[in-house]
């Protein structure tokens, strides 16, 4: 392993399987050894931007190396400098923590080297997904008229949705695009989603060429929870400027604050005006697993579209996102384009070709990876761990609101906490100008304090104006000892900016 192979120095093929096990046995220690070791690193590492770079050869490499070279460079220079999303005092952003089941779906995706574009590229790819999808589908508790996809992330799924409602309201872009729509008859088109919406859902609007002009941001209630009056009556104002409202979109589990919009009553607005209704639930969908749970997904089933995300709280190696609908032949009216050279002929049983729905001809064999996670989890095994992630999330919630000197901004609907540090002594005075810039400064000196520490990595958003510390929980590898580490830290420096 510490010798060129011969197919290195003179080979005109790849690695004989001897060798290429040999390979993958050096690789596996490496990993292996990563995730024994993780917790060793700090969760941030403590560089500044452009400092890397330098670390490698300005010009590429002429001749080959040993792949027990490489995977020494890879400790030393990769490892270290890696934000670690696997060590379980990452809280900042929706963990992404790759499960052992997951990236071994992954080294077989890598292995079979399938591009699930057409049926006979990967019939097995092309009916898996669809079995996988059926599965996840029947466990999140939606009816059978939903069908679906797998793509890389949520803002492709949701742009695909909304390729679907732009062109099913009669803006078909596939000949003349947008702009050769009859926008004096159709009126401007309108998409309509909460103030506290995911940005993807933004860029969908300026990527699909219905502009920012097109995406109207709702305002929300003390929750941050969408509020339906304010969307009809945002509607029945467009309608009356001549412009053409053609969807919404509903969020469950919002970035910020994890809020739920009430997806019930936003249905009844869609449904009067006959508007496409997405659902975002990219990071909360996961909790609809768990019967007992689904109070907040009332309405979700009469959703045109539905995104969930498994790279989050399924603990899928990125990227799968679960695209679900009721209508397929509206996102594929969208995007079907079959030169000569992908029809498939030699078949007398019509063929699902998913690339017909989607703006993107070659996929990834995902449906392989959800696969061996859902046989090694069981669905019973992710309602477990996802159910003892909201307890630690409410653990949390309860002890910042037994403190004095922090407060929680908003609910703890599922497993992310939003706190500030606000020292008791300016307990109602919070909103004078003077205070509040004081607190946001405390804050953002609290959150970089504490992520230097290389304890915990911690991400900030904005609620009601105020610098908000997120504590996002649901790694698949915390416990609650690493929760209480967060809390402690916390306090601690917070003591010690006085």
């Amino acid at each position: 392993m510490s010798e060129l192979d011969p197919q290195q120095v003179d080979g005109l093929t790849d690695l004989d399987p001897e060798a290429f096990r040999a390979a993958l046995h050096a690789v596996a220690d490496v990993m292996a050894d990563y995730a024994a070791r993780v917790e060793s690193y700090p969760v941030f590492p403590p560089i500044e931007p452009g400092s890397l770079a330098a670390l490698f050869p300005a010009a590429p490499p002429e001749g080959p190396a040993p792949i027990q070279q490489i995977l020494d460079d890879y400790r030393t220079l990769i490892e270290p400098n890696a934000t670690h999303w696997g060590h379980p005092g990452f809280m900042a952003y929706f963990a992404t923590p790759a499960s052992a089941a997951g990236i071994l779906g992954e080294m077989l995706m890598a292995s079979l080297g399938q591009n699930t574009m057409l049926w006979r590229t990967s019939p097995i790819g092309t009916e898996l997904e669809a079995v996988v999808v059926g599965w996840l589908r029947q466990g999140l508790g939606l009816p059978p008229e939903f069908d679906g996809f797998v793509t890389d992330t949520a803002s492709m799924s949701s742009l695909i949705a909304l390729a679907g409602a732009r062109d099913a309201a009669g803006f078909t872009s596939a000949g003349y695009g947008v702009a050769g729509a009859d926008t004096e008859a159709l009126g401007r088109p309108r998409v309509y989603a909460s103030a506290e919406a995911h940005s993807s859902i933004e860029r969908a609007c300026m990527t699909l060429g219905l502009g920012r002009a097109g995406y109207v941001a709702i305002p929300t209630d003390e929750a941050f929870a969408l509020r339906p009056d304010a969307l009809a009556a945002a509607i029945e104002a467009d309608i009356t400027a001549g412009r053409r409202p053609i969807a919404v979109v509903a969020t469950i589990g919002t970035t910020s604050s994890t809020s739920i919009d009430p997806v019930a009553a936003i249905a009844d607005v869609a449904a009067a005006h006959r508007l496409w209704l997405h659902v975002d639930a990219a990071y909360g969908g996961a909790v609809a697993l768990l019967p007992e749970r689904r109070g907040p997904f009332e309405g979700w089933e009469r959703a045109d579209s539905i995104v969930v995300n498994p790279h989050k709280w399924l603990f899928a190696p990125l990227d799968a996102s679960l695209l679900l609908t009721r209508r397929m032949e509206a996102l594929r009216a969208a995007f079907s384009l079959a030169p000569e050279y992908l029809r498939t002929i030699d078949r007398s049983t019509p063929v699902r070709d998913i690339n017909e729905h989607t703006p993107v001809l070659g996929r990834r064999f995902r449906a392989l990876k959800l696969w061996l996670m859902l046989r090694w989890f069981g669905l019973e095994g992710f309602r477990r761990r996802i159910a003892h992630h909201m307890e630690l999330a409410q653990a949390l919630a309860g002890w910042v609101d037994a403190e004095p000197d922090f407060e929680r901004l908003a609910p703890v609907p599922f497993s992310t906490v939003c706190l500030r540090y606000r020292p008791r002594a300016l307990a109602g005075h919070e909103t004078e100008p003077e205070i509040a810039a004081r607190l946001d400064d405390l804050n953002a000196r609290l959150m970089d304090a504490v992520n230097r520490t290389g304890e915990v990595f911690l991400s900030h958003t904005r609620l009601d104006g105020r610098f908000t510390i997120r504590v996002a929980l649901g790694h698949l590898r915390g416990e609650e000892r690493h929760v209480a580490l967060a809390w402690d830290l916390l306090r601690h420096e917070a003591a010690a900016l006085g």
